[in-house]
């Protein structure tokens, strides 16, 4: 399960590196404006306007959270021989960081959702919105792989070295 596991972060690591820039949705205004922005040009404009707490809190929530996940999974992953008190503390972070990691999926749909219901703009989804998608369900399954992984590790007794024998 750890080699699943192991894929399983890869595959969420790359598809958020295509997720936060690629375009996540067209958004066509007065049927000749396009905009077909990326997370990280969303971001970045929203630093460039001057909406620093803004921009702060989507790049958190959306950036930052969910690469701390990807690689706290990939730390915890490839931790041997956890005793139980750091196992259940490594699930328990792990749980907070899945919680807010999960924030951005709903920050994108809540901006597709205005656009089309405003009558202003039209959005069609794009590609960045479903590796985007496809990174946070990988990473939500390793993260229960994980978590299962370190529940047993806890669980198994320590195991004899040649200095112990």
């Amino acid at each position: 399960m750890r080699i699943l596991a192991g894929l399983l972060i890869t595959i969420a690591a790359f598809c958020f590196a295509l997720g936060t820039t690629l375009p996540l949705l067209q958004m066509e205004r007065l049927f000749f404006l396009t905009d077909r922005p990326s997370l990280v040009a969303i971001v970045n404009g929203l630093f460039s306007s001057g909406d620093i707490a803004l921009g702060l809190l989507v790049g958190g929530v959306s950036l930052a959270f969910p690469a701390t996940k990807l690689l706290a999974l990939a730390g915890m992953l490839s931790a041997k021989n956890l005793n139980q008190v750091t196992a259940h503390r490594a699930g328990t972070w792990l749980g907070i960081i899945s919680k807010w990691s999960m924030l951005d999926v709903l920050l994108v749909a809540l901006t597709i959702f205005a656009a089309k219901t405003s009558g202003l703009a039209a959005a069609i989804s794009q590609p960045g919105l479903w590796f985007f998608a496809a990174s946070t369900l990988t990473s939500a399954i390793a993260a229960s792989i994980v978590k299962r992984e370190l529940n047993q590790d806890a669980k198994a007794p320590p195991s004899l070295t040649e200095s112990d024998a």
